[in-house]
């Protein structure tokens, strides 16, 4: 438990830096979002205006500090300071005020919308379209690694090889694009895909209901890669794995292919395949964003490339914010599958 919360203690620390990096490199590019957002012939006194509102006008540093606060659970500040939108409690401490709030992601520039609720909206999608293609890439990329090591050195082991060398070397956002034309377009009548569309659409009496089929093509563009590097690494261990002595041994005993796989060989050669579920998982939820963008599939992804062309500043960090927690979680529970799998392993701190 305490290096539990050590790991916890360091994701939060990432966290704040590689917000405060990022959000400082964004509000030192020379690009004024007000006129992005209300038009190059607003007069100078309205943009003005609206850059004081914003806190574009102050200083890096206090626009940096600004943004932590409003994003922080625990903060004192200024009474002045103190936000009508925070929602939590506080109290006053003379000219201070001491409060426990829910993280503040502030308003979208284009819409007004709060951003919490334009993530919150978004992120589902992203994470139903990254489970679905993680699923699929775990499944048969297990598979195919293990045919592959069992059958190592005939041509069935070739194929597999030069298929997940093939898929690996491809990006998503390529293998989204041929998947969009080839099946969404000149084969829909066939398939019945859609080269564009999301998981919730709008039907003729306006009401939103679930069109399962437009997961198809998203997650198998954002699983081919998954699946390639899945299928080598289990195959790599799996051979590593049935070299080992313990192996010879139950095989001279006389067990059964079947029980060998499940019992000694698929468990010991999980590790180094677990280490790229968390890692392509979390990168799925980041590399998302382009597939999503290409087959206009509204989540995490979609929301940030379009906030990213209009730069909407708040939308932009809160994606931010939102993405690297995820990063941060999948990764201490990676470290508590390690645990599970291997108790030799021991949390690292």
């Amino acid at each position: 438990m305490p290096k539990l919360l050590s790991r916890s203690f360091y994701g939060l620390v990432v966290l704040v830096l590689v917000t405060t990096i990022v959000s400082s490199i964004i509000y030192l590019t020379p690009v004024d979002p007000t006129r992005l957002t209300f038009g190059q012939r607003m007069d100078e006194t309205s943009v003005a205006l609206k850059r004081e509102q914003y806190g574009l006008d102050l200083p890096l540093h206090r626009q940096v500090w600004r943004y932590l606060g409003d994003i922080s659970p625990l903060v004192i500040m200024p009474e002045t300071s103190w936000r009508k939108a925070y929602v939590g409690a506080s109290t006053r401490l003379g000219d201070f005020r001491l409060g426990i709030k829910f993280p503040y992601l502030r308003e979208s520039y284009q819409n007004g919308r709060p951003v919490s609720r334009i993530l919150s909206e978004a992120l589902p999608n992203t994470l139903y379209l990254s489970m679905i293609a993680i699923g699929l890439a775990t499944v048969i990329g297990i598979l195919l690694g293990i045919t592959s090591s069992l059958l190592s050195g005939t041509w069935w082991d070739r194929l597999i090889v030069l298929l997940s060398t093939v898929g690996y070397s491809v990006p998503s956002y390529v293998m989204a694009i041929v998947l969009a034309v080839v099946f969404g377009y000149y084969l829909r009548d066939l398939t019945g895909l859609s080269i564009q569309g999301s998981l919730f659409e709008l039907n003729d009496l306006g009401e939103d209901i679930v069109v399962l089929r437009n997961l198809i093509l998203p997650a198998v563009a954002l699983g081919i890669r998954p699946i390639s590097i899945i299928t080598q690494l289990t195959r790599s261990s799996m051979l590593q794995v049935m070299s080992e002595k313990y192996v010879v041994a139950a095989r001279a005993k006389g067990l059964s292919r079947t029980q060998l796989i499940r019992d000694h060989l698929l468990k010991n050669a999980l590790n180094p395949v677990i280490t790229a579920l968390s890692g392509w998982f979390a990168s799925l939820l980041a590399g998302a964003f382009f597939v999503e963008f290409i087959f206009n599939f509204k989540g995490l992804g979609f929301v940030t490339v379009t906030a990213l062309l209009n730069y909407d500043i708040p939308v932009i960090l809160g994606a931010l914010l939102v993405t690297c927690s995820l990063f941060i979680i999948v990764n201490i529970v990676v470290d508590l599958l390690y645990v599970y799998l291997d108790p030799r392993v021991e949390l690292s701190t």
